[in-house]
């Protein structure tokens, strides 16, 4: 896989790995018409491919990734019989999950309410950020 999409998806893995309750299986394969595809499988054998936008930049990248992983995430969680909610808003518990997007040129995770930003896309768990 292309170096940059490897260094946009590591943020993402990284926050799967310290703070979802159940661990993605990561793997690169080829899918006819759709050319190389990074998958993420669940407990359950199902998955999800992973994309980006063209022309769009390695923030973007990570905020793409970020947002399809989160959408594997409630499924997977919602299959083992878990809160599906991931990554849960610290602002508001028991309520919804953050969402990500690009903020200053930086991809992370922010409050679909307020804005707040929570964390950077690979800062989950390490607490919180100023914005």
């Amino acid at each position: 896989m292309d170096e940059g999409l490897v260094a946009a998806l590591e943020p993402v893995l990284r926050d799967l790995r310290a703070t979802c309750a159940v661990r993605p299986v990561v793997r690169e394969e080829w899918h006819d018409g759709f050319g190389e595809l990074v998958m993420l499988y669940g407990p359950d054998g199902s998955g999800v491919g992973l994309s980006v936008r063209v022309g769009s930049n390695a923030a973007e990248w990570t905020a793409d990734f970020a947002d399809q992983a989160q959408e594997w995430a409630v499924e997977a969680l919602c299959a083992e019989l878990r809160p599906a909610v991931w990554p849960e808003c610290p602002a508001h518990p028991d309520s919804h999950p953050l969402e990500a997007g690009v903020v200053g040129g930086v991809a992370v995770w922010s409050c679909p309410r307020t804005r707040w930003v929570a964390a950077v896309v690979g800062g989950l768990g390490g607490g919180p950020v100023s914005s």
